[in-house]
């Protein structure tokens, strides 16, 4: 019997497949990947087009640290916007913070109205983390059994009322509830013990860097290894700033502890030295250090000790960005330009593109079960975006598509740029026409017993509102 024609045959000279570059023509049929060809294989497809000469085909990147804030604080950014900006930066995954929205996604509720608010108005695929906090120790199975990848808690003031953290005792108890679950606990790790507490502080950097010391990181991380090594848990340390904190995961890595580690653009592409007096649109927490720091995190990338680079994405209006660095709102912008100014330093420090691809791609969907995205391979769904490492541009925040227009990698001199995006095989964001369609999916976590790239989406297009329509959950 003669097989139907391919939705889709994609065709690029170089191709990122299993590690490496290859010429290759990606088949795409009901929104997966069905085969990965030689590039001129003979394939009857509805559309044939092949990626441009100086160009590549990657999977689409997968970011797992998005505060999106909506509902609640939609002001600050929202589903719409946020996953506008994702696409046109080549994100076609990405996993919503149970904060700064309002209400926070601490239960079962909550979740459901931050999954009605992102329904029908996402233009990439966007999960949900959940939050550990005070008020629901004990009850995280709930939460946990609604679909949420995992939960996230704080060791130190989060900055918002409605998501407090957990002290020493309470973290304890929040990794042994995690490890009887087997769910995964991920962690902005700072010690409040060794925060200086502050008001205002002016508008130079380095009093604001002071109050947030790197022994503050390297204490809570301390016990985030202490309570995972004790209980078998699943730990995750977020944005991880200091590198001097590297020997000690590598060290509970090497142990079998299961912890892993992200860092972010900003500590890749920044360095404290200079940041301009008054230019809290640098300002996050915790804090971009010195360059020293810098190469060290890149060489604790380039040993495999961190895992994944993901945005830490924390927009907020213009007005929260005051001059002064103790009273600024800490957060970063940089959902759609983050690759980019990643790939800018790594070109600078001579490192390969397939170095920096798993940071964005495999290691981010491995660290919450998603199999089927982040790779090119016969299964997995069709998130593909097409890259021009070479091309060179100053980012424009004007041009960008977050709701606020203020980013810390404004006027950065950016190379490469993504010149397209596809969703299941559907080109959704070009960079010269913007966004041209709304078609992602709301997921739930995948089960631990998946077959490799199982689907992990919700029936039918966008969230149904019943219970009934989820699929493959543990």
């Amino acid at each position: 019997m003669t097989r139907l024609p391919a939705d889709l045959v994609l065709r690029a000279h170089r191709t990122w497949v299993d590690g490496a570059w290859c010429p290759a023509a990606v088949v795409v049929r009901d929104g997966h990947v069905t085969d990965v060809l030689p590039v001129d294989a003979d394939v009857p497809a509805a559309v044939d087009r092949t990626v441009p000469a100086g160009q590549v085909l990657l999977p689409g990147l997968v970011d797992t640290h998005v505060h999106v804030n909506e509902p609640g604080r939609t002001e600050w950014e929202g589903f719409a916007s946020a996953t506008r900006a994702a696409a046109l930066g080549g994100v076609t995954t990405i996993v919503d913070m149970p904060l700064n929205s309002i209400p926070a996604t601490v239960d079962a509720e909550a979740l459901a109205v931050k999954r009605a608010s992102a329904d029908g108005r996402v233009a990439v695929d966007v999960g949900f983390w959940g939050g550990a906090v005070p008020a629901n120790a004990g009850a995280l199975a709930d939460l946990h059994d609604e679909g949420v990848f995992g939960f996230k808690c704080f060791t130190a003031p989060s900055g918002v009322d409605e998501f407090p953290h957990l002290d020493p005792g309470q973290l304890q108890a929040a990794i042994a509830e995690v490890a009887a679950i087997d769910a995964l606990l991920i962690v902005h790790a700072e010690d409040p013990a060794h925060l200086v507490a502050h008001d205002a502080l002016g508008g130079r950097y380095e009093d604001f860097l002071a109050t947030r010391p790197p022994v503050a990181e390297r204490s809570a991380i301390g016990q985030v290894v202490d309570g995972a090594r004790a209980t078998g848990a699943r730990v995750h340390v977020l944005h991880l700033s200091d590198a001097g904190a590297l020997p000690m995961i590598r060290a509970a890595k090497d142990d079998g502890v299961r912890i892993t580690v992200e860092t972010c653009p900003h500590y890749l592409a920044f360095e404290a030295g200079s940041i301009p007096d008054g230019a809290t649109e640098y300002k996050c927490c915790p804090p971009i250090r010195d360059d020293a720091n810098r190469d060290a995190l890149w060489a604790g990338l380039l040993d495999g000790t961190i895992d994944c680079v993901v945005s830490d994405h924390s927009p907020s209006t213009a007005d929260l960005k005051t001059d002064d660095w103790g009273l600024a709102w800490g957060g970063i912008a940089g959902l759609q330009v983050g690759f980019r100014a990643v790939w800018t330093e790594a070109v600078r420090r001579g490192i390969a593109l397939e170095t920096v691809l798993p940071w964005f791609t495999t290691g981010p969907a491995d660290l919450v079960g998603l199999d089927d995205r982040g790779r090119i391979a016969p299964g997995a769904v069709a998130h593909l975006a097409v890259f021009d490492p070479d091309a060179l541009s100053v980012v424009d925040v004007a041009g960008l598509a977050h709701r606020n227009r203020v980013s810390a990698f404004a006027g950065l001199e950016a190379r490469g740029r993504v010149t397209e995006t596809w969703l299941r095989g559907k080109l959704v964001a070009t960079a010269d026409g913007g966004v041209t369609a709304v078609q992602g999916r709301l997921l739930e976590r995948p089960a631990r017993v998946a077959p490799q790239h199982a689907r992990n989406e919700r029936s039918g297009s966008l969230l149904t509102g019943t219970t009934d329509a989820r699929t493959d959950l543990s």
